[in-house]
C-alpha cells in the first residue's frame, strides 16, 4: 500500500511596525512568497514521487498559519504522515499534528528556496523545549531534514515500510515459535511493538488440506506442470529426485490459497524440518522459496524473534528477504545459510539454482540460490529482548559449498571481526539485497526498537 503524505507548509506574515522589531528570520514575508513557496514545494514534491522505488502518494500542500486553518483541512486525517515545511508561525501547530499520533519529518530550508525561521529554531524551541535535552515525544533529531531530497526520500521509504508492516497479519503454520525464547513473552512483544496479527493453522487442518488438493486431478497437473516448468529453466540444476518438486508446487498452491483465506500475503513454517515432511511428502525450502519469488512474504521455522525483521526489511527494500543462520566472524568475513532462499533477491531477477535436498534431513527440495558476486548487502540482527537490533552492511564474496544448510553466501565486511562477535545478539539474521541501514534504524527507532550500525 502507498504511504499517504500530507505536506503542510506552516507560515506568519508580519505587518511593519517603526522603531521596533517586527518580524522573524525567514525568506516568507508575505502571501505572494506564499504562494511561491507552496508552488515550489509541490513541484519538488513531484520530481520526489518520480524517483521514488516504493509507493508513496502526496496529498496537496496546505498552507496554514494557526491552529484553525489545520482545522479546516479536508484531508488531513486521510494521510499517514505529515511532511512539515515550517517556514515560520508557532510550534502550537507542530503539537496539533503531533497528538495525531501520526509520524512527521520537517523538511526545512536553507539555500534549497527561501530559508526558514524553523531553520534555526527547530531544536532548542521545539524538539528541546528551552532545555538540554530532548522533550518532544515521538519526534527526535532524525526527523528533521534540511534541503535535502534525497534525505527526505530515505525516510519516506522507510515510514512506506513501516505502514506495511505494522498492523499486517501473518499465517504461521504448526503456531507460532521463538528460537529458544519463552514464547508468550515473545509474542506479547511482537504485537506490541510490531503489532503483527498472528494467525494460526493446525498442521491437522494443513493435512487435510494437502489430501484435499492432491485428490483434484487439475491441482496435481499444474503443479507438475509448474515444477516441469520451472526444472526447464537452464539456470536450476536438479540433484534430487524430481517428485519432490513437484510436491513442493503442490504445497504452494495449498499455502497460496490459505494465504487468500486469511486475506494476509505472509507465511511461517513452524517445524518446519520435520513436521512438515510427512505431511507434503517433501521438504518446505523450495515451496518457501517460491512464494517469496512470486512476491509473498514466507519464512521457515516461525521464529518471531526474526520474522518481524524479516517482514520490515522486506517492506522497506521492495525485496525479498534472506532468514538465515550466521556462523562466527573472522578476517572480515562471515558465513551465512540457510536451506531456503529467493532467486529473485534484487526484486527482478532469477538467480542460478541448483535444487538440492534438505540438509539435516537429506530429503525433499532445497534450493541451493547463487547469489550475486560483489552485491551490497544489509544485514540486520535481532536481539531476544527487542531492545537493540544491529546492523551490517557487507559485501558477498562467495557462495560456498559447505555441509551446512544449502544457500550459503560469505560476506566481507568493513570492521574489526572482534567488534561484530562482540555485538552479535540473538540468533536469526535477516539478509537484503541494497544498503539500507538508515532506513533500518529510522523504522526501528518509530518502534521503540535501538539500531546500532557496526561499520
Amino acid at each position: 500500500m502507498p504511504l499517504v503524505v500530507k505536506p503542510v507548509f506552516t507560515y506568519e506574515i508580519p505587518e511593519r511596525r517603526p522603531q521596533t522589531s517586527w518580524r522573524s528570520w525567514g525568506g516568507i514575508q508575505t502571501e505572494k512568497d506564499a504562494k511561491e513557496e507552496i508552488a515550489r514545494i509541490q513541484e519538488e514534491l513531484k520530481t520526489l514521487s518520480s524517483k521514488a522505488d516504493f509507493p508513496v502518494s502526496f496529498l496537496p500542500v496546505s498552507g496554514v498559519r494557526g491552529i484553525d486553518d489545520l482545522s479546516r483541512i479536508e484531508d488531513i486525517k486521510t494521510a499517514d504522515m505529515y511532511l512539515i515545511y515550517p517556514a515560520g508561525g508557532g510550534s502550537n501547530m507542530f503539537d496539533y499534528l503531533n497528538k495525531t499520533g501520526k509520524d512527521i519529518v520537517f523538511f526545512c530550508r536553507y539555500k534549497s528556496g527561501p530559508v526558514y525561521l524553523w531553520y534555526e529554531i527547530i531544536s532548542p524551541r521545539y524538539l528541546r523545549q528551552h532545555t538540554d535535552s530532548l522533550k518532544v515525544t515521538g519526534i527526535n533529531e532524525n526527523d528533521v531534514v534540511i534541503d535535502s531530497c534525497e534525505e527526505l526520500l530515505w525516510r519516506l521509504r522507510a515510514l512506506c515500510g513501516l505502514k506495511n508492516t505494522r498492523n499486517s497479519r501473518i499465517l504461521a503454520v504448526g503456531g507460532p515459535g521463538a528460537w529458544s525464547q519463552p514464547l508468550e513473552s515473545t509474542i506479547n512483544t511482537v504485537k506490541e511493538k510490531y503489532k503483527l496479527d498472528i494467525q494460526s493453522i493446525s498442521y491437522e487442518e494443513l493435512g487435510r488440506l494437502i489430501t484435499e488438493a492432491r485428490s483434484d486431478k487439475s491441482v496435481t497437473a499444474g503443479a507438475r506442470k509448474k515444477a516441469y516448468d520451472y526444472l526447464r529453466d537452464s539456470a536450476v540444476k536438479l540433484e534430487t529426485d524430481s517428485k519432490f518438486v513437484d510436491n513442493c508446487f503442490m504445497l504452494e498452491t495449498v499455502l497460496i490459497r490459505l494465504m487468500e483465506r486469511f486475506n494476509c500475503r505472509a507465511v511461517t513454517i513452524n517445524n518446519c524440518m520435520g513436521t512438515i515432511m510427512p505431511l507434503a511428502e517433501t521438504s518446505a525450502c523450495l515451496t518457501l522459496s517460491l512464494l517469496n519469488d512470486a512476491g509473498y512474504l514466507a519464512y521457515c521455522e516461525s521464529d518471531f524473534v526474526v520474522v518481524p525483521a524479516g517482514v520490515l526489511l522486506s517492506n522497506i527494500s521492495g525485496k525479498p528477504s534472506f532468514l538465515n543462520d550466521p556462523t562466527y566472524p573472522h578476517n572480515n568475513l562471515i558465513t551465512l545459510a540457510h536451506c531456503t532462499a529467493p532467486r529473485r533477491m534484487d526484486g527482478k531477477t532469477l538467480a542460478p539454482t541448483r535444487i538440492l535436498t534438505h540438509f539435516e534431513s537429506d530429503y525433499g527440495a532445497a534450493p541451493k540460490v547463487e547469489m550475486l558476486i560483489g552485491q551490497t548487502v544489509t544485514n540486520v540482527m535481532p536481539d531476544f529482548a527487542f531492545e537493540k537490533y544491529v546492523g551490517l552492511p557487507g559485501k558477498i564474496t562467495d557462495n560456498p559449498f559447505l555441509d551446512i544448510c544449502r544457500s550459503q553466501i560469505d560476506i566481507k565486511y568493513n570492521c574489526e571481526s572482534k567488534k561484530v562477535a562482540e555485538n552479535m545478539p540473538g540468533f536469526h539474521w535477516i539478509t537484503v539485497y541494497g544498503d539500507y541501514i538508515k532506513e533500518t534504524g529510522y523504522a526501528l527507532k518509530k518502534l521503540g526498537i535501538e539500531f546500532e550500525n557496526l561499520c
